[in-house]
């Protein structure tokens, strides 16, 4: 992503959307990431949902502004972006018998941006998916409205970074759901422990509390412990999830 210009439209939002959801998880999972001389990434992971494991190698090829994926279930996507002072376009192909075709654009600067993305599927010759969205930054916080769901779907977050939490956040979001009404208010926050280790928490209205723990046990490869709960069915049990991604 280029700092003299507009974020890709998938990064609208995504500073909130990361500190209320990434690597959140009750689930156990592994993952192990190598790079080559050449610019190869290649990642496996190791994961056990519910009793049952499954696992799953890729690759990642980047050269200058394209990029290359390649999934172990042979399903291969050719992505190519552009970057410009004032836009960013990105556009992506399935190389398999049923291929979707995926295409976002992003005009603006560093500090305000518009952006909108679909997925078009070719044997069904229908979208089936459109998002729009628009953000706002600063240095020390950032905001965004994003429509998706094909529009059925609006979300507004707003983030902040607070200094007196030795280099945490704290974000809202709230989002509504037009075809059922419903609305969901979601808070959370991030507090740096130390430089290795950080402690993450989010609630909803709809009782649902969540926390995480991440620590750093070398450079770029980290240990997460994360738990959830319904704060409003005590009487189920909480879930847990443990993640170990590894890299050189």
């Amino acid at each position: 992503m280029s700092t003299k210009g507009p974020a890709l439209c998938c990064d609208i939002g995504k500073s909130a959307r990361d500190l209320l959801y990434k690597d959140y998880s009750s689930d156990q999972k592994i993952s192990f990431t190598t790079f080559s001389e050449t610019g190869v990434a290649i990642s496996s992971s190791l994961a056990n949902k519910g009793g049952i494991s499954h696992g799953d190698v890729a690759a990642q090829y980047k050269y200058k502004k394209a990029t290359v994926d390649i999934k172990a279930d042979t399903e291969t996507t050719l992505e190519a972006q552009y970057l410009h002072q004032h836009a960013s376009f990105t556009t992506a192909v399935g190389l398999n018998k049923s291929p979707a075709v995926d295409f976002s654009a992003t005009i603006g600067t560093p500090t305000i941006a518009f952006g909108a993305e679909a997925s078009y599927l070719i044997a069904c010759r229908a979208f089936s998916k459109y998002t729009a969205g628009v953000s706002l930054s600063k240095p020390d916080s950032s905001a965004a409205v994003i429509l998706c769901d094909k529009g059925d779907t609006i979300k507004a977050s707003y983030l902040h970074h607070l200094s007196k939490l030795n280099g945490g956040a704290f974000v809202g979001e709230v989002s509504r759901r037009f075809s059922t009404n419903e609305n969901t208010l979601t808070v959370g926050g991030s507090f740096v422990v130390d430089p290795q280790t950080t402690v993450k928490a989010r609630l909803n209205n709809h009782g649902n509390l969540a926390a995480l723990l991440q620590h750093e046990i070398s450079p770029k490869s980290t240990f997460t412990l994360s738990g959830a709960l319904d704060t409003k069915t005590l009487q189920k049990e909480p879930k847990f999830g443990l993640a170990l991604s590894l890299k050189p």
